[in-house]
Parts: structure tokens; C-alpha cells; sequence
């Protein structure tokens, strides 16, 4: 891990707006029967696609994983091994930046929770491998002034918060791995924000800083009505069933 620069900017794509994915009953039902080959192929196309449309419209298709694709700005950059970097600054210590093979030298943690999207869909029983921030945070020394931690993400738009509690949950991850596997571009890789009870906006993809704050920030979608604190089943007007 590398001491922080200040200066590390990102690419940024233009913001044109959530992408709400809607899938038909026929595809979908064929998503449940597909090999994982199938699947994998299908997810990696559409989120290709998704990628370079600017419209939205490819999220009009459904993928065999019973995942869809959301992205608030019209292109997203691709990092790997060699050019990852996530930061942790703010209200701490001993701020860093950690490249993937740091964060793969961490102690691991695997959490099997079902996935609940506020806009209704819900993929069962979803493996999540990663970091427990919690421990990022402890590395960091966060200050007694602390109350929040705010995620930014390399999509250069989006953004998440939680409290400082939150944040210290054993079921929030910083999550490297998806359906035991490494996280791929599409599903928000190499590294996204993995929060267990909380509806899945909150699971911020594409993460490059995490900033201890005094107080809670309001994200890309709570800045749009969603609710801050968003306790599957308990928020947002919506009573689904919990995911933990």
C-alpha cells in the first residue's frame, strides 16, 4: 500500500441518469435453466453494451444472473491489477492507497445474502468474498471526531454514505469477489462497496475512495429522494422481506 497523493483524478464519463432494467418472463425463465457459461457470457455482454449506450435502452434486457445494469454515467473506465487504487483519507490517522494484490493479502471474509434492488428485483442466496471496511478503518486510525464514512466511486459520478456504525458492521464488505468469483467490470469490479442489509444502491460499484467524515453526506441517490439509511424492508416505502 502506498502513502495518499492528494492529487489523483479520475476519468470521468457525462451523467445521464439511473438506467432501470426491466426483463420479461420468457428471458428470464431462460435465465434460470442456462449453464453458468451461458450466463456469464450473457452478463458480459449486455454490460458491454450497457457501457457504450448512452440511451439506456440496452438495460431493457434482463441476464441469466437476474442481475441489471446501472450506471449514471455514459462510459465507465476500466481498471485492473496494475492501475486499481483505493484510497482511505478523511478523518484518520494514517491515510492510504491500497492496490488490489494489498487488498488480496487482507484477511477474507464470505457472506451468502440475498440481493434486493429498491426497484423491486431480487437475486437469492448471492456470495459475496472481500475486506471487512471495518478493518480499513481500524488500519486508518479513525479520529474521535468521526461520525460517517463517504465512498467515491471511478465512475467519477457516483457516490454512497453510511455512519460510522454502519460502516463498522461484520456485513459490510469491500468486496473483491461476486458468485465466487472475481469481480468483473459489469458487476462493479475490481472492487465495489458491499453492504449486506441495506438495499443494493448502497453497495456503491467501481469504489476508489473511501473518506472518514464529521457527518453523514448524502449519495448520487439519496441527493435524488432515496433514503439514507436504507434498511432493506425498512425503507424507501417498501416492505420486502430482509436480506440478513
Amino acid at each position: 500500500m502506498d502513502p495518499v497523493d492528494p492529487e489523483h483524478p479520475e476519468e470521468r464519463g457525462a451523467p445521464v441518469g439511473r438506467r432501470v432494467f426491466l426483463g420479461t418472463l420468457g428471458l428470464g425463465a431462460l435465465g434460470v435453466v442456462a449453464a453458468p457459461t451461458l450466463q456469464r457470457g450473457l452478463e458480459a455482454f449486455l454490460g458491454s453494451a450497457a457501457d457504450k449506450d448512452p440511451t439506456g435502452l440496452t438495460g431493457l434486457l434482463p441476464n441469466g444472473g437476474g442481475f441489471r445494469y446501472y450506471s449514471v454515467t455514459s462510459s465507465v473506465p476500466r481498471k485492473n491489477a496494475a492501475t486499481y487504487r483505493l484510497t482511505v483519507d478523511g478523518l484518520v490517522d494514517r491515510p492510504r492507497r491500497y492496490t488490489l494484490a494489498d487488498l488480496r493479502a487482507l484477511p477474507q471474509t464470505r457472506l451468502v445474502r440475498d440481493v434486493q434492488c429498491v426497484t423491486g428485483w431480487r437475486v437469492p442466496g448471492t456470495p459475496f468474498e472481500g475486506v471487512r471496511l471495518s478493518a480499513l478503518l481500524d488500519a486508518a486510525g479513525v479520529r474521535a471526531t468521526a461520525g460517517a464514512v463517504r465512498f467515491t466511486c471511478f465512475d467519477g459520478a457516483y457516490s454512497e454514505s453510511l455512519t460510522l456504525e454502519q460502516a463498522r458492521r461484520p456485513d459490510v464488505l469491500v468486496a473483491l469477489r461476486m458468485k465466487d468469483e472475481d469481480l468483473g467490470h459489469d458487476h462493479g469490479g475490481p472492487v465495489r462497496l458491499y453492504v449486506a442489509p441495506m438495499y443494493f444502491y448502497k453497495s456503491a460499484k467501481w469504489l476508489s475512495g473511501i473518506t472518514v467524515t464529521e457527518d453523514v453526506r448524502p449519495g448520487y441517490w439519496e441527493d435524488r429522494g432515496y433514503d439514507v439509511d436504507a434498511w432493506v424492508g425498512r425503507s424507501n416505502g417498501r416492505d420486502d422481506d430482509p436480506t440478513s
